[in-house]
């Protein structure tokens, strides 16, 4: 088990539907983080951007299979060229059934290789429109450290996280598409899930305009004491980097042993008749 890891938190203003364009931005910006990190995570759906009333039907074009698609397939190469793990969001479309689409985060080791894929199981209203929800809850080995991945709303959902955290992970990746506005809900929300699961979380951000839609940006890192020890700003892209020290998640559970008093059979609810 690693004691340490420095994690890229990739802040991106994302260029709507022209994934060739977002790649090669993202590309510029993964430099920039090239032995400063050992992973490094983009936004929620960073290849396409996120503004769903304008890509609408278009999304159905834009969904690339995984791991053979245009998309999960550079990503490889970057992170073999810049030694570096990466975490990024796309659409994803269903290998089987046409017309089926995912809301997916793919984890990619720094060797290029495709350690697996997380399908958002916790869509937005609107979202259902278009994506089909997944069914599973994975954690992720990423040479030696243990992650959990929930995509933007899903920071609403503390049982994801203790979900994630019961099964071993010491560092959630939460990529989003927050719009100015709700930066108070991200702000609190990442805080919260961190210092609950006594874990590190690192909230990612697209920024700034996507059609008539602005995203607040405000990318950061949270310690398990629900302390934020990085943040982007709310009107730039960037790339923000911590690094994080992996004992703390033991020092703050051996402070207040909360999953040592976990009950979780007290809390399923109740059927009334």
């Amino acid at each position: 088990m690693v004691n340490k890891v420095c994690v890229a938190a990739v802040q991106m203003n994302a260029k709507l539907g022209d994934p060739a364009a977002n790649l090669e931005r993202a590309e510029a910006l993964l430099s920039g983080a090239d032995g400063r990190a050992d992973v490094a995570c983009l936004p929620e759906l960073f290849s396409t951007g996120y503004n769903l009333a304008l890509l609408g039907n278009n999304l159905l074009d834009l969904a690339e299979p995984i791991p053979d698609g245009p998309t999960t397939t550079r990503l490889a190469g970057l992170a073999r060229q810049f030694n570096l793990a990466i975490i990024a969001g796309l659409v994803e479309r269903d290998p089987d059934v046409t017309g089926l689409i995912y809301d997916t985060t793919v984890v990619i080791n720094r060797r290029g290789e495709l350690v697996g894929r997380y399908r958002k199981s916790h869509l937005y209203p609107d979202e259902h429109r278009f994506f089909t929800s997944g069914n599973e809850l994975p954690v992720f080995s990423l040479n030696g450290l243990t992650i959990g991945i929930a995509i933007c709303f899903e920071h609403a959902f503390p049982q994801i996280f203790t979900t994630l955290a019961l099964r071993g992970a010491q560092l959630f990746f939460n990529p989003s598409a927050v719009p100015v506005g709700f930066s108070y809900l991200q702000d609190l929300r990442t805080r919260a899930r961190a210092q609950d699961n006594q874990c590190f979380v690192v909230a990612v951000n697209h920024v700034g305009p996507e059609g008539d839609v602005t995203y607040c940006g405000g990318s950061q890192v949270v310690n398990p004491r629900g302390e934020v020890i990085a943040c982007a700003p709310e009107d730039a892209e960037g790339v923000i980097t911590a690094e994080l020290p992996l004992d703390l998640i033991l020092n703050q559970r051996w402070q207040e042993p909360i999953f040592r008093c976990f009950r979780p059979g007290l809390y399923e609810p109740q059927a009334r008749g």
